[in-house]
């Protein structure tokens, strides 16, 4: 009884010498990874969930996060058409496809990390580079929006076919310092220019109020001279007389003949 009791013992232990646990956590794709055979050491590569037991002599399981990844790349410059050199620093957000896992470690033999720093990184530069090429210098700065429209549609069909999903590409296109300095001086003189339009605008605003003014107090002036009757006149007289007759010479008379 005894002797069996030993061989078992002895059985499990060998089991715990030859036998590893690793649990996937959420959010990953776990790959199982026969390290021996024809393939340069990498004989099969399978796709595994939950809690995976191998043998950590002759396997290894690598996890593979399929959330998404954002990566912030350092930037980088790259040419137009027509030679300006524009600076691209582009951010990606992507993730892995749910079931491609085992396909990317096969091509690469890289962890995710790694592939995002490295091939992903130049799928990037390749689109951006591609598209840059096909617009001149004014043409992207005109159409800005369609171009990085294009450049994330190449990227994100190059990433499909490499097992990955696209959600989301940031250029952070910044224009040669020859075009901020020339946009910056056509902003400066359309500014000036509607300065000075403003300026003639007050100047012949209030030129047209000089004139409607003296018009209105020539037209007054008009109608008071063209009223003033003899009959008004001595009417306006006998308004403001005092009762008393002015005197003109010794005798006292209303009015002095003209002579």
């Amino acid at each position: 009884m005894n002797t069996i009791k030993f061989y078992l013992l002895l059985s499990i232990s060998g089991l715990g010498l030859f036998t590893s646990c690793k649990r996937i956590d959420a959010g990953h794709e776990g790959i199982l990874i026969k390290q021996y055979g024809s393939d340069k050491g990498v004989q099969d590569v399978s796709l595994v969930t939950g809690m995976v037991w191998y043998n950590p002599w002759t396997e290894d399981v690598v996890q593979y996060a399929t959330y998404v990844q954002t990566v912030d790349y350092e930037a980088f410059n790259v040419n137009a058409k027509d030679g300006s050199e524009f600076l691209v620093d582009p951010t990606l957000s992507f993730n892995v496809v749910s079931g491609n896992s085992p396909l990317i470690f096969r091509k690469y033999r890289k962890d995710l990390e790694e592939v995002s720093r490295t091939t992903i990184l130049n799928y990037v530069k390749d689109a951006f580079r591609l598209q840059m090429n096909k617009y001149s210098t004014d043409e992207i700065v005109s159409n800005r929006e369609k171009f990085e429209t294009d450049v994330q549609k190449t990227l994100s069909n190059v990433l499909e076919q490499e097992g990955f999903k696209l959600e989301q590409l940031t250029s952070g296109l910044k224009y040669p310092q020859t075009i901020v300095d020339a946009v910056n001086n056509k902003n400066k003189a359309v500014q000036e220019a509607m300065m000075v339009e403003n300026q003639l605008r007050v100047a012949e605003a209030q030129a047209k109020k000089l004139i409607v003014q003296a018009e209105a107090e020539k037209r007054a002036n008009d109608l008071k001279q063209s009223s003033l009757t003899p009959m008004l006149i001595q009417q306006m007289f006998i308004e403001k007389w005092d009762g008393q007759t002015p005197l003109y010479g010794q005798a006292p008379i209303l009015f002095q003949n003209s002579r």
